[in-house]
């Protein structure tokens, strides 16, 4: 069933799904006339909140690349890259490794959102080099690991609420990530990601006559061998000395920081750690700097279409959309009712906002007064935020970019499998969040 299904399903979106910067305009031009005919704001008015906010989001842009780019330095290093190799050859059929890469992408994506994404492509090639297997599927599988980002490791709403000084301390105080991540509802909705993500991936496999594969000769990334170094600037950049002089005193700082100051997690901290691998595994300065220049070619999309995520973000915030939209579903809550329905409306703001702090900034205004009043179970609310946020990204392009610049597929090609992963998973998190 789930591979007849998908078979429309890929087909309506090669179709008729574009660009994500063309999906990135049309959301803009959404959000604006939206803003004017539910909140009854001037044009002059819209596009001043456009503007003004447009470079709102700059420094976690930043943040955001650096994810990607250390990621994907960490994960293309000697040892990770003979890692994934060895693990590859564990998959004997094509099943196998479209349950195999599932499976790597969701444990990669719940320690961290970026090194999923990383991981995830960079295994799929290492199997399809290995087996002969739908290349789409394999990385539409990789990509749909992604789906418990955020309700893993790295989740920045749980993250967030975890933090002395929260912008919503003085609300609901801070809330520890045992309420949170480790949960027994969410860590129950994450297992149950781990059986069913696989399977759905693995039942969507198409046949032999309807699959699309790559010569795996056009998959092999080695490294190049510029032969001996000559000048001394070259044996600078192929010296290892000069690398394990400044990754391990950073790895040494983050063990003091985790250790000893009992310090936290964020993305800074997270980023700091993959630098610091990636130039120890790396060995030299030369090795670092080929894989920073594949990596960046990944962070394109996320350079120019975020400032426009920004804008529109700033007009969903400034116009009153975002909170017009969460009171509607809160009107209809209940305390039993109101993780679902935080759930669906983050849903729907995410296609606009593809960012979890950023949202959070939005709909924590509303959604925890609505809790507190209901008398709701507010990190319950929190995860149902979040989660809503991690769940429509199976529909949203935004965050495939770096995976799809890496696998050199475009979004039309993996996002008719994803729509499906979207359903199922949508009904699992929802009942999760519900009821137990």
């Amino acid at each position: 069933m789930l591979k007849l299904l998908s078979r429309p399903a890929v087909r309506l979106v090669e179709r008729y799904l574009p660009d994500p910067y063309i999906f990135v305009l049309i959301l803009t031009l959404v959000a604006a006339i939206a803003a004017m005919l539910v909140e009854r704001q001037s044009p002059l008015a819209i596009m001043r909140y456009w503007g003004d906010g447009f470079w709102g989001l700059l420094s976690f842009s930043m943040q955001m690349l650096l994810v990607l780019v250390t990621g994907f330095m960490l994960a293309s290093s000697p040892p990770v890259k003979r890692l994934l190799d060895r693990i590859a050859r564990l998959a004997k059929s094509p099943a196998g490794a479209i349950v195999l890469v599932s499976l790597v992408s969701l444990a990669a994506s719940w320690i961290n959102w970026g090194f999923g994404l990383v991981i995830g492509a960079l295994f799929a090639k290492a199997l399809a080099r290995q087996v002969r297997v739908d290349y789409r599927l394999l990385i539409a599988s990789a990509y749909s690991g992604f789906v418990v980002w955020h309700g893993g490791l790295a989740g920045s709403i749980p993250l967030t609420i975890a933090t002395e000084g929260h912008f919503t301390a003085d609300q609901i105080g801070v809330i520890p990530t045992s309420e949170t991540i480790f949960a027994f509802f969410n860590l129950a909705i994450v297992l149950a990601m781990f059986v069913a993500v696989p399977l759905v991936n693995r039942f969507m496999l198409p046949d032999e006559r309807d699959s699309v594969y790559i010569d795996p000769a056009q998959l092999d990334d080695a490294p190049r061998d510029l032969g001996p170094a000559t000048r001394p600037a070259e044996r600078l950049e192929k010296s290892s000395w000069l690398s394990w002089l400044v990754g391990i005193p950073g790895l040494l700082f983050l063990l003091d920081h985790f250790v000893f100051r009992d310090g936290g997690l964020n993305l800074n901290v997270v980023n700091f750690l993959f630098l610091s691998l990636a130039i120890v595994l790396h060995r030299t300065p030369r090795s670092l700097l080929d894989s920073l220049h594949e990596a960046i070619k990944g962070g394109t999309g996320i350079v120019i279409q975020f400032p426009f995520y920004a804008g529109i973000m700033a007009i969903i915030m400034q116009s009153g959309l975002a909170q017009t939209l969460s009171e509607g579903f809160v009107a209809i809550s209940t305390a039993q009712t109101l993780p679902f329905w935080s759930f669906i409306s983050a849903g729907i703001v995410n296609l606009f906002v593809p960012s979890g702090g950023g949202q959070w900034a939005v709909q924590a205004p509303v959604m925890l007064p609505a809790a507190a009043s209901l008398g709701a179970d507010i990190p319950r609310v929190a995860m149902a935020v979040a989660w809503g946020d991690a769940w429509t990204n199976l529909l949203q392009p935004f965050w495939a970019l770096p995976m799809l610049a890496i696998a050199g597929l475009k979004a039309k090609d993996i996002m008719g499998f994803c729509l499906i992963q979207l359903v199922v998973t949508g009904v699992i998190i929802a009942l999760g969040l519900t009821f137990l």
